[in-house]
C-alpha cells in the first residue's frame, strides 16, 4: 500500500468521499453529520491522504490543524471494495505519525455512536483513543462519539 498527500482533484476520490458522505448521511440524522465534502476539506489547515495499491484507491483520511498543538482526524475512509484489509489502521497509523512530527501535544475526532460506528471505535481504542466530551465546534449530541489522544 502506497500512501500519499491527496490535492482532492481526482475523480476517484470524488467518489469515495460521495460514498463517505451517503453512508453517513444514511446513517446518522443530517445535523449529526461533519463529514467534510471536497471544497471543505481543500482548506490549508487540511492536509489530506490517500492510500493506493496497484492504482486503486482503497481510502483516505485527513488532519486539520484546530490550534498549534491540537489537530483532528477528519474524513477517515476505506472504499467498500477494500474493508477489513487494514487500510484504516495503516492509515490512521501513519497520520498520527505526521500530527507528532508536527509537533501537536493532542489529536482529537468525532465519530458516529450509532452501531454502524462500531468497528471505526473500536480501531480508535485500539490506538489509544479514549472517550471525551465534545471539543472545537461540536455540541453534545446522541449520534456522536468524540475520542481524543496525548501524543
Amino acid at each position: 500500500m502506497e500512501i500519499k498527500i491527496d490535492d482532492l482533484r481526482g475523480p476517484e476520490i470524488k467518489a469515495l468521499l460521495e460514498e463517505h458522505l451517503a453512508d453517513m448521511y444514511a446513517t446518522s440524522p443530517p445535523e449529526s453529520v461533519h463529514a467534510l465534502d471536497l471544497d471543505k476539506l481543500r482548506q490549508p489547515d487540511i492536509t489530506f491522504w490517500t492510500v493506493w495499491e496497484d492504482g486503486d484507491l482503497m481510502g483516505c483520511g485527513a488532519l486539520k490543524q484546530l490550534d498549534a498543538g491540537h489537530a483532528e482526524i477528519k474524513s477517515m475512509r476505506t472504499s467498500s471494495r477494500h474493508k477489513r484489509k487494514g487500510v484504516a489502521n495503516i492509515l490512521l497509523t501513519h497520520i498520527l505519525s505526521a500530527a507528532k512530527e508536527r509537533g501537536y501535544q493532542r489529536i482529537s475526532l468525532e465519530t458516529g455512536s450509532v452501531p454502524y460506528f462500531e468497528p471505526a471505535r473500536r480501531l480508535y481504542e485500539k490506538l489509544g483513543f479514549q472517550y471525551c466530551g465534545p471539543f472545537a465546534d461540536y455540541t453534545e449530541d446522541p449520534y456522536s462519539a468524540y475520542m481524543t489522544m496525548e501524543l
